[in-house]
């Protein structure tokens, strides 16, 4: 049986002092300069068979003094930072796998061989390995100050006049620093500790996925959905859930815009008073106007509010669905049809990587299935024929026999078909999708739809109606 996946779980503090807070602060550049030493000294061939165990137990045979932090908190830094090397040192590996592949093309015993050694750390026993692992992996180093590694030993917990309280080690023996945390939930487990620029921190701990899953089941329905603009999902029902997406992204979009447009006035006035020799008055301007911290905040609540309205709308779709059929748009697809800047400028903004994650993310916690199918022309085909019959414009899709469907759903409905289709897979090229489905109207009707016919490779890929919202007006001039 499979393990669990890990997930990670974000607790923020809330009413931190500024006393705690400078307190962990000179922990924290502790905390940093361990794991500075432990980038230099075993971020190397040398230590690279040794579990953290021997290189805890090395360390401390030769009285290393961990930078005066506690003995505890000194010995997660160091297994943090050995985890990290670990896992940098295995990203590496996949390049180098490539490279064995392209070399042993023809000899499958030299190819298991040099695997088994790569697996096995044991590279420097071939040139041709130590020489690809030298290219690929070069070491590194830290400068990481923000960070507190604590084990479960060196903290304790309790919920306390409704919030939860998290007891860290300090520096002082017997003195613990209380950091409140907004809510009631516990962490457990190894904790990061990250100092934020704001006087708060935020606590990271990993959790089996199985335990953060939502007590509410899945539906038991099968759907295709499509993903937009306007709003998230379309539901092959005609069902949309997430409603008022475009709006919020347009918001932030403008507001942007004019944002930018008033800091470059005030960057063009401060290079201005500079070429005049009024230093004092340019620094004033990029001191007090030209800053980034409203800036950065502003972007950070707009990010939490987008992914918050997406999680809703997945939790709707799920509520229905045990079999979700849904694009994989992972792939960059470009568009040919002109449209006005402002309307490319907003549809940049879509946040389709989070939306495919959200969705994700909770159908498999809920016990739902996630199946991803190829997008290439979802949006042109006839749901009622499976056919490149018709045409899309904006949220309507016109058929050739008169009848008009909504956009979105006809897309859904095509993409809940194609869960079903076995000759186009979800690595199907697009050209050979598009081949493939005017073969399929040219044997039913006789010819192929017009303006499809096969004169050679396609340019670009076929825009989906999701990166094409159907409903984004047009901008005047």
């Amino acid at each position: 049986m499979a393990k669990p996946a890990k997930v990670t779980r974000i607790l923020h503090s809330q009413g931190l002092n500024a006393s705690k807070y400078s307190r962990l602060s000179e922990m924290a550049v502790l905390c940093g300069q361990v794991r500075s030493d432990a980038w230099r000294r075993c971020s190397g061939v040398s230590t690279v068979r040794q579990s953290p165990y021997d290189v805890r137990d090395d360390w401390m045979a030769e009285g290393y003094d961990w930078h005066g932090l506690p003995a505890r908190l000194g010995k997660a830094v160091l297994t943090d930072a050995l985890g990290d090397m670990a896992a940098a040192r295995e990203a590496a590996k996949v390049k180098v796998k490539r490279a064995i592949r392209h070399r042993t093309r023809n000899d499958d015993a030299e190819r298991k061989r040099l695997y088994s050694l790569l697996k096995r750390n044991r590279w420097t026993e071939d040139s041709f390995l130590h020489r690809q692992m030298r290219k690929r992996w070069k070491g590194g180093r830290s400068h990481v100050t923000n960070q507190i590694v604590a084990d479960s030993g060196s903290y304790t917990t309790k919920v306390w006049k409704g919030r939860a309280w998290v007891y860290l080690q300090g520096m002082e023996r017997g003195q613990r620093i209380a950091i409140p945390l907004k809510g009631t939930h516990l962490p457990s487990g190894t904790l990061r500790i990250i100092l934020q620029p704001n006087g708060q921190v935020a606590v990271h701990y990993a959790v089996d996925e199985t335990e953060v899953c939502s007590t509410r089941p899945c539906g038991d329905a099968t759907v295709g959905v499509d993903k937009g603009y306007t709003e998230a999902y379309t539901d092959s029902d005609g069902e949309r859930h997430g409603q008022g997406l475009g709006d919020l992204l347009a918001a932030e979009s403008d507001h942007q815009k004019v944002k930018g447009q008033r800091r470059h006035q005030l960057r063009s006035v401060a290079e201005k008073h500079e070429a005049k020799g009024h230093h004092r008055k340019a620094d004033n301007i990029r001191r007090h106007n030209l800053g980034r911290n409203k800036w950065n905040r502003r972007k950070r609540q707009h990010k939490k509010r987008a992914r918050n309205h997406l999680c809703q709308a997945a939790h709707t779709v799920v509520d229905k669905a045990g079999t979700i059929a849904c694009e994989d748009l992972t792939a960059p697809m470009k568009s040919a049809r002109y449209r006005h800047r402002d309307t490319n400028r907003r549809l940049n903004g879509w946040v389709k990587g989070v939306m495919a994650d959200t969705l994700t993310s909770i159908s498999r916690r809920r016990g739902s299935a996630p199946a991803l199918v190829n997008p290439a022309y979802t949006s042109q085909i006839d749901s009622r024929t499976g056919l490149l019959q018709g045409r899309r414009q904006w949220d309507r899709f016109y058929c050739c026999d008169g009848a008009v469907l909504d956009a979105d759903a006809n897309a859904a409905c095509n993409i809940l078909a194609r869960l079903y289709d076995d000759e186009i897979t979800l690595y199907t090229p697009f050209r050979e999708v598009k081949a493939l489905l005017v073969e399929r109207t040219r044997l039913s009707v006789g010819t192929a739809p017009p303006g499809l016919e096969l004169r050679g490779p396609a340019t670009t890929p076929p825009s989906t109606e999701s990166e094409l919202p159907a409903s984004v007006p047009k901008c005047a001039d």
